[in-house]
């Protein structure tokens, strides 16, 4: 064999031998070589990431209830309660979907302990106006606040013997409220029109008198009506407007905008003239004696 051959040989089998010594090396019995690095920690599940989660079914949810998939909009939502991550007005906000979604799954039962629910997360918790006029839910909802109210008065009566009662007008507005909650849109207007009859002492009240009568009006069909108890209210309260989802409603949505734009030119107009009176009462400027 030539010295070049061998010296090649010999290369081969040094690189050979290198192989199987870092193959070895590299076959550990199993945990050696890990005893140096510590196990990496268990996930920690924070509060921060209880409440994104909850937040996350409750979007989810009212997407599927939109979408009109009420059993899954149902999962969610109440997935996002268990929680207990959500706050007050997120946890009465998914009541109010669930109530949703039971009442069009004709569940009514579920329906009106998912509103009850709403109410005692919420004491101030309430539909839209939109919301209040659906057919399916929106007697459910007004019979549950409607029993609420007469179970907090008839509390409240109980703890209090210093109660004072409210005036005969401001009795029958109150009723009247009432009513036009319970969607008894005829006996609401009945009350309504007797307690501003009877003289109700303060403006706010008879302004909320006037909006829920001419609420009722339209309600009816009685639009010409609704519209001049929409300006009445305006002729004793220049600034007076509805929230949005009161101006949303469809009922009226359209009666209240001719009525506002109306108001306002009226009012307009009234201040050009009492200008123009004004201006030509002022005494005339005094002149200038000449030098």
């Amino acid at each position: 064999m030539r010295r070049h051959d061998m010296k090649a040989a010999l290369a081969q089998l040094v690189l050979a031998a290198a192989a199987l010594l870092l193959a070895a090396g590299c076959q550990q019995l199993p945990g050696m070589g890990d005893e140096s690095k510590p196990a990496p920690p268990a996930p920690q599940i924070t509060e921060d990431m209880l409440r994104d989660r909850a937040k996350e079914q409750l979007s989810t949810g009212v997407k599927l209830y939109d979408a009109g998939d009420y059993d899954k909009a149902v999962a969610s939502l109440t997935a996002s309660l268990e929680h207990g991550m959500l706050s007050k007005a997120d946890q009465s906000r998914a009541r109010k979907y669930l109530a949703f979604s039971h009442c069009v799954s004709a569940r009514e039962q579920q329906c009106r302990a998912e509103f009850r629910k709403a109410f005692e997360i919420n004491p101030d918790f309430a539909l839209t106006t939109a919301e209040d006029g659906h057919p399916i839910w929106g007697p459910v909802y007004r019979d549950v606040r409607t029993q609420l109210i007469a179970e907090r008065e008839a509390a409240q009566g109980r703890r209090s013997s210093s109660f004072i009662p409210l005036g005969k007008a401001e009795q029958m507005l109150a009723d009247g409220v009432v009513k036009y909650d319970a969607g008894d849109f005829v006996a609401a207007r009945r009350l309504l029109d007797g307690a501003l009859k009877e003289g109700l002492k303060e403006k706010s009240d008879n302004v909320r008198a006037m909006k829920y009568a001419a609420f009722t009006m339209c309600l009816d069909a009685k639009y010409r009506d609704c519209r001049a108890e929409f300006l009445k209210i305006y002729e004793i309260e220049p600034a007076f407007d509805l929230t949005p989802a009161e101006a949303g409603h469809p009922s009226w949505t359209k009666t209240f905008a001719s009525a506002k734009a109306e108001a306002k030119k009226r009012q307009h107009d009234k201040e050009l003239r009492e200008a123009k009176e004004k201006s030509k009462g002022a005494p005339a400027p005094a002149s200038v004696p000449k030098k």
